[in-house]
């Protein structure tokens, strides 16, 4: 082809050129000088971090003629092969598309001969938890004790998928998210070669979208380049991008400030209007207050900031707005993403957000102290001191006086609170898209996410468990309709024990509880709703296709006392 992709021209030769992944490239370097070479390495970490072009760089330095270097020449015959892909001893293998047993068994037959090139047979895998049980078991063997002069490099996006027999016999390495000015810096440098002109300011919006991935960031600025005319604005990465303008963010941050819900509305049909999509304008909005929160509360900390420039407008705003304001707005804005995900009309609810925080009132922070009741509870403690000699000295009858109102008090409170109700909605939408590797999951990281709470968290899950999950949310057990209605109520435990399966799993899950009581009536309704929707055919199939020892075992035994676990 004439033209190539910027992350194909400019993809990572030698370990110098590996952005943002030092803690690799130094390790990786001084065992190629000390000779101190592993059979088998994994590379691990997000999309677009540098782990198969790291691998490259390694099969290159090792056969490189001038050996032992702590780089590849990229010159002699050995480095210009395994760049071009002609030397049939380097082989990429992609366990996506490959990942019967058949596949590696063709592979790992040819193992045992000697390179015919260099002096090392390197075979890369790439996405290599995308392999079958299967071939796993046939790669275990030849990790376990392989020839010589054979090395394995395994790349994935999700290590937590390997079994743990894989990973024990591989040196690991833990590729970590780009920081957006090591990107910025990347990427200046490419425009200056390739003679672009690009705004710096194009440069660190398109460098927060990548989210901390190189090949996104410059895939985005290719497309940015393709759109723009003599040079890349502002604008144009906003467009590509699908981020808003943070000019959009400051007009609608002062329509909240100054309670205008019709400025705030039009704005917001305005945004609809030229095609942003509004979960992402959710998160846009999320994290201009986030920002704004850390720009008072830590000023000199400029490069934490994701979403915003610190320009004039920016930091009038941010004066006026007070701290209190802040967290009661990234709270509403939190739950408003949250609903939604469940839901066919986001923009009903982002509308419903904007009249919301265009009329919040700013509640006093609970760190404050008010003084204005002190005088009534003086004066209330006089009373009952008074109330406390009269019955010493008449005895208790004021006591059932006095404590019966109360206690009818009490019982109208009690009587009066609503019993729990579990999101039948929400549990359903979990149960249809609710697979058994996402519980295992889930399953599998609960002991080391109770441990990370805190206590008074992890006390609410001592007598709960997961019984479903899926890709964007799980479910939870609980044994008492109190303690889960106590958990459902609280926004710390929630984000808390998101955060914590967000650390160990990758993925933010949000959390649905029902007490146990209202889980089997649920479950059965669901799974009834589900052979309605299949019809009866689904019952004669499974008939039919019974095995046939299976049958004569009902036979025998009768079928009540037969249990078939799949």
């Amino acid at each position: 082809m004439a033209y190539q992709a910027l992350y194909r021209v400019w993809r990572p030769q030698a370990f110098i050129d590996v952005v943002g992944q030092e803690h690799v490239t130094k390790t990786l370097q001084n065992a190629l000088l000390q000779q101190k070479i592993s059979h088998a390495y994994l590379f691990s970490g997000p999309r677009g971090t540098g782990k198969t072009s790291a691998a490259k760089i390694l099969a290159k330095a090792i056969n490189c003629e001038h050996a032992p270097v702590s780089e590849p020449c990229n010159e002699c015959a050995a480095c210009r092969g395994i760049t071009n892909g002609t030397i049939p001893d380097v082989l990429e293998f992609d366990a996506a598309s490959n990942s019967r047993v058949e596949e590696m068994r063709d592979v790992l037959d040819k193992v045992k001969f000697a390179p015919t090139a260099v002096n090392y047979k390197v075979y890369i895998i790439d996405e290599v938890h995308m392999l079958s049980i299967s071939a796993f078991n046939a790669l275990l063997k030849t990790l376990e004790e392989p020839p010589k002069h054979v090395i394995f490099i395994l790349a994935t996006t999700e290590p937590h998928k390997i079994p743990l027999t894989i990973i024990s016999r591989c040196q690991r390495f833990d590729f970590r998210r780009i920081t957006a000015g090591s990107i910025v810096n990347r990427m200046k440098l490419i425009v200056e070669e390739t003679g672009v002109n690009c705004d710096e300011t194009a440069l660190q919006m398109i460098a927060r979208a990548a989210e901390g991935g190189m090949r996104d960031a410059l895939s985005l600025l290719d497309q940015a380049i393709s759109y723009s005319q003599d040079r890349v604005t502002l604008e144009d990465a906003l467009t590509v991008t699908g981020s808003v303008s943070q000019g959009f963010l400051n007009k609608l941050a002062h329509a909240f400030q100054e309670g205008d819900v019709a400025s705030g509305l039009e704005a917001l049909d305005e945004l609809l209007f030229h095609g942003k999509d509004p979960s992402r304008f959710m998160e846009d909005l999320i994290l201009f207050y986030r920002d704004m929160l850390l720009y008072k509360t830590a000023p000199n900390l400029e490069e934490s900031l994701e979403r915003v420039m610190l320009d004039e407008d920016f930091r009038k705003l941010a004066e006026t707005i007070p701290v209190e304001k802040i967290y009661q707005l990234i709270d509403l804005l939190n739950k408003t993403q949250q609903e939604m995900r469940w839901t066919n009309h986001p923009r009903i609810f982002l509308e419903v957000a904007v009249v919301k925080l265009c009329q919040l009132e700013v509640k006093p922070s609970s760190v404050q102290i008010d003084t204005a009741p002190i005088g009534e509870l003086l004066a209330r403690i006089d009373q009952l001191e008074g109330e406390l000699q009269h019955l010493k000295a008449n005895g208790a009858a004021p006591v059932a006086q006095e404590g019966a109102p109360q206690q009818q008090k009490t019982a109208q409170r009690s009587s009066s609170k609503k019993a729990f109700q579990a999101p039948v909605g929400k549990i359903n939408e979990v149960l249809k898209q609710a697979t058994k590797n996402d519980l295992n999951l889930i399953k599998a990281n609960w002991g080391e996410m109770r441990s990370s709470l805190l206590k008074s968290q992890a006390a609410l899950l001592n007598d709960a468990e997961p019984i479903a999950a899926s890709s964007t949310a799980f479910i939870i057990k609980f044994k008492h309709e109190m303690i889960c209605q106590m958990a459902m109520n609280r926004t710390d435990f929630l984000e808390a024990v998101t955060a914590a399966l967000l650390k160990l799993t990758g993925k933010r899950l949000q959390l649905v509880g029902v007490p146990e009581d209202q889980w089997m009536p649920i479950r059965e309704s669901f799974l009834n709703s589900q052979h309605d929707e299949e019809g009866t055919s689904l019952g004669g199939e499974s008939a039919k296709e019974e095995e046939p020892h299976i049958a004569e075992a009902k036979k025998l035994f009768g079928a009540e006392f037969v249990e078939i676990i799949d």
